[in-house]
């Protein structure tokens, strides 16, 4: 592992989907000038790697932003039949998600996941999802709405804490599916205030930065005061941690190093 720099922390993204470039092209730029905006540098993860090479990429990134994407998880995945408006797995985007969320729980690198991203964090903690919400509730108020709804907060949890609302605050909506019952080692912590979907979930390990949020703050950093604060608070406080990660990292390569020193009388 090489020289780790102090600079900006390094936050792995992976590409939003592996079917369909031009959507990823036009979807994860937003994603990377949120992260730049918080003092972070995005490391793009291509989904057409090997998972040595994915490996390789992310060993020396400090945190993880699992963005939004076209795909919906394979049903399969957790133990469910599949719905006829569940959209195709992405094998290749699931991938790199397991491998980096891997990483990041082995290692306590912060997590801060959007909209599938969300999803697909679920999942890998063995929770489950909501395949259609509009089968019984209208939910979605699509991407051209910049307020869709409120959501309601948790006051204890992280989130509260982060973008300082202890009972509601409003953002976009675009998701068709949505967390059912929570995964291991994450908790609700923001449901929309008008029907209950669950909207927030947060890790419950002390001393691990765990974030997922169905709505696309990386969409309002540029909206007007309510939406824009909020949104650049979530982004804000995932670089903080991903910079505390980065310290401790760098603490421990010349920790490293410095017990690897030759000794002068062999010199």
């Amino acid at each position: 592992m090489g020289e780790l720099k102090t600079t900006a922390p390094h936050i792995a993204i992976p590409v939003p989907h592996s079917g369909d470039r031009e959507y990823a092209e036009r979807a994860l730029p937003p994603y990377e000038e949120a992260v730049r905006g918080a003092g972070g540098e995005p490391v793009r993860i291509e989904l057409d790697q090997t998972p040595v090479q994915v490996m390789k990429q992310i060993e020396r990134c400090d945190a993880v932003l699992l963005p939004g994407s076209r795909a919906d998880v394979d049903p399969r995945k957790y133990s469910a039949d599949r719905h006829e408006k569940t959209a195709p797995a992405d094998a290749k985007r699931n991938m790199v998600d397991e491998l980096l969320l891997h990483d990041a729980y082995k290692t306590h690198k912060p997590v801060l996941c959007i909209c599938y991203g969300l999803q697909s964090l679920n999942v890998y903690r063995s929770g489950s999802l909501v395949q259609h919400i509009e089968s019984a509730i209208n939910h979605s108020a699509g991407r051209a709405v910049a307020k869709a709804h409120t959501v309601k907060i948790e006051p204890e949890s992280r989130l509260a804490e982060i973008v300082g609302a202890s009972k509601t605050v409003a953002v976009n909506s675009s998701h068709h599916q949505s967390a059912d019952a929570a995964g291991d080692g994450l908790r609700v912590v923001a449901r929309s205030a008008e029907d209950g979907i669950i909207e927030a979930l947060e890790g419950t390990a002390p001393g691990h930065f765990v974030l997922a949020v169905q709505w696309h703050p990386e969409r309002s950093v540029n909206d007007g005061p309510e939406l824009a604060e909020s949104a650049k608070s979530i982004f804000r406080a995932f670089i903080q941690a991903a910079r505390a990660k980065h310290a401790e990292l760098a603490r421990e390569f010349e920790s490293a190093r410095s017990q690897c020193s030759v000794p002068k009388f062999l010199a």
